[in-house]
């Protein structure tokens, strides 16, 4: 369901431009100098003083470098959270904890091929008010990978069970993006009681993948399960020389970033090989597709059952099929959209501001 911002469910956010800097030219003239600079801007439109006009030619040179070379003031983290481990299935899982044990508990749930350091600025703005808990989902960041075993719905989801059972932080809001969001609402709907509220970023909605499956038999099913897995048996995880390379990697995927933060979430997402080269942590098997899990029918009888208030948070320039989109709102009793501009799938990178402002406005409510 979509509509302006009167709609009761669905509204947009952060459509405002974002400051631009000064543009450049390739001669600089007076009236290239812009007034915002103070008394500069007015001196160098004086006609009779040539100092004081390459004075302001010159303090106007340094403020467009020092805004094309400035730090991303978002990107610097000043807290610290601590890093723990848990047990699921034996395999030996990971998150971080950003203090505050006494606050109203959060669990942030990062999206396929991510990590848990994909929340570090979310959290370091909201860990004065929450308890926050991010984990690494099994398979991807410093979480064991499942040897010998499967990454399907009902397996994270029986991870995210273990940590809230674990860590004991019930009640929980619950922030979660792509994949994450769908594990989040399917958790909330398993146990209802255990959720404050949900904010879905991007979330993966309804494919109607098991309608399609449900087409074949079951020994067909079976034996594509069966000839995926094996090609992804075949599959080397790709090597980059240096983590510069890495990083490099990164900012061409993701051109929204800033540097600041590619480098950060490089440094977080991948892992040195024994041969001296870098690897991403994400097991490749998680391409893998089980034979059986949630149907659609399924996830939509589990997001009927959730209680509590949902906020989906979908950029406009996002993938197709979120959980919010395609008229799926009406299956919360409880849930409301909100439409990001200027954004791609990983919103919470490319318009993080407007994010957190949307986060804010409804964990605070």
């Amino acid at each position: 369901m979509s509509g302006g911002y009167g709609s009761p469910r669905s509204r947009s956010c952060g459509n405002a431009p974002e400051p631009s800097s000064v543009r450049g030219s390739s001669r600089l003239c007076s009236h290239d100098i812009p007034l915002g600079l103070g008394p500069f801007g007015l001196l160098v439109r004086w006609p009779f003083c040539p100092l004081t006009r390459w004075l302001a030619v010159w303090v106007t040179c340094m403020h467009r470098y020092t805004r094309a070379t400035s730090v991303d003031p978002i990107a610097v983290l000043t807290a610290s959270p601590t890093s723990h481990s848990y047990f699921s299935q034996r395999m030996r899982l990971h998150y971080l904890d950003w203090g505050n044990p006494t606050a109203q508990n959060m669990l942030l749930l990062h999206g396929m091929r991510d990590h848990c350091h994909n929340w570090d600025w979310l959290a370091q703005g909201l860990c004065d008010r929450f308890h926050i808990v991010a984990p690494d989902l099994r398979g991807h960041g410093d979480a064991a990978w499942a040897i010998g075993g499967s990454y399907g719905h009902i397996d994270y989801v029986y991870d995210v069970a273990q940590l809230v059972h674990q860590a004991q932080v019930t009640p929980t809001t619950i922030v979660a993006h792509s994949m994450g969001g769908t594990l989040a609402c399917l958790y909330a709907g398993i146990y209802p009681e255990h959720v404050n509220k949900l904010v879905i970023l991007e979330g993966v909605g309804l494919f109607r993948y098991w309608e399609r499956m449900q087409q074949s038999t079951p020994a067909q099913r079976l034996r594509n399960w069966v000839e995926s897995t094996r090609e992804l048996a075949g599959r080397t995880p790709k090597r980059y020389a240096s983590l510069e390379d890495a990083f490099r990697r990164m900012q061409d995927t993701n051109p929204h970033l800033s540097p600041e933060r590619a480098r950060h979430l490089t440094v977080h997402g991948s892992g040195q090989n024994e041969d001296g080269t870098f690897s991403w942590k994400f097991d490749n098997y998680t391409h893998s597709r089980p034979p059986h899990d949630f149907t659609d029918d399924d996830t939509i009888a589990l997001w009927q059952r959730i209680e509590c208030p949902v906020l989906f948070i979908n950029a406009r320039q996002g993938y197709a099929h979120r959980i919010g989109q395609d008229d799926t709102l009406k299956y919360f009793k409880h849930g409301e959209q909100v439409v990001i501009d200027d954004a791609g799938h990983w919103l919470h990178h490319d318009r993080f501001e407007a994010v957190q402002a949307a986060v804010l406005e409804f964990i605070q409510r």
